[in-house]
């Protein structure tokens, strides 16, 4: 075993270390761990809708002063997700065990979230107890390939300099479906869209939202361009109810893949939905999950 040092992850300290390692590591399918606008998205401190009380159990593998592996949580708390640098594959192990014994319990066990392609990461989960509960396909869009959906009348892209945050947060709101069990938008959230926008890798200027006639956002689609990693990083994806089943997904979408092609891009993220490869995405990151027996 190469002398590795371990430590335990600072937010403040380690989140732009943590986001950098992720990017070199970075792989389509990710075989290596979630790219790094997952983490900055999701698991930093800029996500209001994250428990960050016990980040400071997420581990960090160093060698050299290069991190080499991370083991963290998301969203719930106890799903736990693991970054592993190719070459360190001998972690997998110490990962797994570290995780089993540390990682936020909240009477039900943890769950481990693993990628296909994470075979070592599997195999010591397996030794330590755990089976697999299930997986399921998360679809890319090659931009080898065209989306051209257009919008249907009666609605238009808003100027991204005049995109309104709270609005934004409204459509979302809406979107989300959380009028129906929650109660109407009443400016709950809102601070987490200013958040948003202010990460340190965030770029609100590529998100797009459609209008319809009377102003009203009706879909939103958020942009995370990675450009180290030619990646169009799209979170998240909403229409309101009652424009539903319009195509206002596939224009925004299409939109978006003309404004970050430009820029380089090569691919862009979706999700396990069909109406991703209805529009032409195909299957690309297994996701499995795992508890113990």
């Amino acid at each position: 075993m190469r002398p590795i040092s371990t430590r335990q992850f600072s937010v403040l300290s380690d989140f732009g270390k943590i986001y950098q390692f992720m990017l070199e590591i970075y792989e389509r399918d990710w075989r290596c761990g979630v790219p790094a606008p997952f983490f900055e998205y999701a698991c930093s401190s800029f996500s209001s809708w994250m428990d960050l009380s016990y980040s400071y159990k997420d581990r960090i593998w160093e060698k050299d002063g290069q991190i080499v592996g991370f083991c963290f949580y998301e969203n719930p708390v106890t799903d736990v997700f693991f970054s592993l640098r190719p070459g360190y594959e001998e972690l997998a192990p110490e990962m797994i065990r570290y995780a089993d014994q540390n990682m936020p319990d909240q009477g039900e066990g943890i769950r481990l979230i693993l990628f296909g392609g994470q075979d070592d990461l599997m195999r010591a989960a397996g030794q330590c107890g755990y089976e697999q509960k299930g997986e399921n396909l998360d679809m890319q869009f090659d931009f080898a390939d065209q989306l051209d959906y257009p919008l249907p009348e009666g609605f238009h892209f808003v100027e991204p300099q005049e995109i309104d945050p709270s609005k934004v947060g409204e459509c979302c709101w809406k979107g989300f479906d959380h009028e129906q069990s929650e109660g109407a938008w009443n400016h709950q959230d809102e601070q987490n869209n200013y958040l948003l926008m202010a990460a340190p890798h965030a770029t609100p200027e590529l998100d797009v939202v459609v209008a319809d006639e009377e102003g009203e956002y009706a879909c939103f689609a958020g942009m995370w361009w990675t450009p180290e990693n030619r990646l169009a990083y799209m979170e998240p994806l909403c229409t309101i109810p009652r424009y539903r089943g319009r195509g206002l997904a596939s224009a925004a979408l299409s939109e978006m893949q003309r404004r970050t092609k430009a820029l380089g891009a090569t691919h862009m993220t979706g999700g396990a939905n069909e109406f991703y490869g209805k529009i032409g995405y195909r299957p690309a990151v297994k996701w499995t999950y795992w508890k113990k027996k």
